[in-house]
């Protein structure tokens, strides 16, 4: 297979600029304006970058700026920082118990490495009408957090989107936090989503969230993701079940209600008939889902399980000293933590991790696929998570601990026991794929050593093999499994 070249994956020219605080970065905005984009996980907008679809004067990277990245319980509220990553949230425990709705959307997110590297606030700040995040949260009666130069300013999330790839940031805004309430006794919640295929955006998505007292519903809110110019809440269904007592049939009737308020289009994605269909299909589920996880907790005190929960530990925004800036046209020494030890590397700041690794330090493992983060043969670990390295910039890499299929192997050569594995079960052909196989399947077994097959399949979805059909891949997983 003939690899493509560098000019396949260059993106443009811009000043990259890596403020220390929140206020470092609103100013930045705020002198640079439309010419400058906001990195945070990089999974869109180096794409978008990638495409010409957009190209900036300057990339404002806020992936230094302290607390950012942490989920913290304060004031009676849950806050998701900006930069809290898909697979964070997923995890925690208090939004596992409290918000499944929020858990089960994160859960259906994109790939694995995806998950890893988005943030929730790149997945809001895009203003897509497909965003996974947005109708869990909305239905949850989130809040976002904007910071400006006038200061802090707070909104209900329904009223944060205005349209396909449109907020209400400003120039110099940047969405910094995401405020869940605590939920009330009996609160039940879920997600489901529809699309072509398990890593894709959804056809049609949607959230509930209902309060049970006895058998009648207290509370509702329903809202519904790319049926609409925005995430959207179906308030006639709503109304439709507050007060009532629970039963198939007026789940069948609030379902219709809500399928008949959506406005959905035709696009490549499906058409207009099958995602109102979807949206009722997806109301009766997740009303009867929501109905049933209300009953299991309800009489409990959400604020008591939420402070008996412990938090599990959040990366800190401060890894290592921010860089600073560098200029368009400016190259810089710049030095990687690549398989435990130190490299120096000479980069501009559109250079991508990808490309360093393999020109700079012939560390040719690593290949190039997609280059936009479908396929993710390009897969190393990051702080010992799999990431995308056609979707990171090398200077944004500066202080992280970088892993790639060179550093798998024992010191003395001696193979890893899932590197054998693959070769007794000849989970390869080509091998083009293989290391990217190799360095996600050695997380999975670190966060499960005893994965089940569907474990495997779930966790490698992002993934892509040409060759072997998946069998003899999850074989070799599974035969390394505790």
């Amino acid at each position: 297979m003939n690899e493509m070249t560098n000019s396949h994956i260059l993106i443009n020219q811009f000043d990259y600029l890596e403020p220390a605080s929140l206020q470092e970065a609103v100013a930045l905005l705020a002198q640079y304006g439309k010419r400058a984009k906001v990195l945070a996980g990089g999974t869109d907008l180096l794409v978008h970058m990638k495409m010409e679809r957009v190209i900036p004067s300057a990339v404002i990277s806020i992936g230094k700026i302290p607390g950012l990245d942490r989920i913290t319980l304060q004031d009676g509220h849950l806050h998701i920082g900006a930069l809290a990553t898909i697979r964070a949230i997923e995890n925690d425990p208090r939004v596992l118990a409290h918000y499944p709705a929020l858990a089960d959307a994160c859960a259906s997110f994109s790939t694995t490495q995806v998950q890893v590297m988005g943030t929730v606030g790149g997945n809001l700040g895009n203003g897509s009408p497909a965003a996974d995040l947005a109708p869990a949260l909305i239905a949850l009666c989130a809040e976002v957090e904007i910071t400006g130069r006038d200061g802090a300013r707070r909104l209900p999330l329904e009223e944060f989107f205005l349209g396909p790839g449109k907020t209400v940031l400003q120039e110099s805004e940047l969405l910094n936090d995401v405020v869940l309430p605590l939920p009330k006794i009996g609160t039940g919640s879920a997600f489901f989503k529809i699309a072509r295929v398990a890593a894709d955006i959804a056809k049609a998505s949607g959230a509930v969230m209902l309060v049970r007292d006895g058998n009648r519903i207290a509370d509702c809110r329903m809202a519904f993701g790319s049926v609409a110019p925005r995430p959207m809440r179906t308030r006639k269904a709503e109304q439709m079940l507050i007060g009532q007592v629970f039963c198939k049939e007026l789940v069948d009737k609030a379902a219709q209600s809500a399928a008949d308020e959506v406005t959905p289009i035709d696009d490549v994605r499906s058409e207009a008939w099958y995602r109102r269909e979807a949206v009722r299909v997806l109301g009766c589920d997740g009303l009867m889902s929501a109905w049933q996880r209300a009953e299991s907790g309800r009489s409990m005190r959400s604020e008591e399980l939420l402070s008996n929960v412990p938090a599990m530990a959040q990366p800190s925004g401060n890894r290592t000293e921010s860089i600073g800036r560098i200029e368009a046209n400016e190259k810089r020494w710049i030095e990687l933590n690549v398989n435990g030890q130190k490299h120096q590397a000479w980069v501009a700041p559109n250079d991508l991790l990808l490309n360093v690794l393999r020109e700079q330090l012939q560390l040719t493992g690593t290949k190039y696929g997609c280059g936009i983060g479908e396929c993710s043969a390009c897969t190393v670990q990051i702080d010992g998570q799999p990431a995308l390295a056609c979707l990171i910039l090398a200077v944004s890499a500066v202080g992280r601990e970088i892993l790639t299929i060179e550093g798998l192997q024992k010191p003395d050569g001696e193979l890893d026991r899932l590197q054998e594995a693959f070769i007794d079960l000849a989970a390869y052909q080509c091998g083009y794929c293989t290391p990217g196989m190799l360095l996600t399947a050695k997380r999975l077994l670190v966060e499960k050593p005893c994965p089940t097959e569907e474990d495997v399949r779930h966790y490698m979805r992002g993934n892509v093999c040409r060759c072997t059909g998946y069998a003899s891949i999850v074989r070799a997983v599974m035969s390394c499994a505790e």
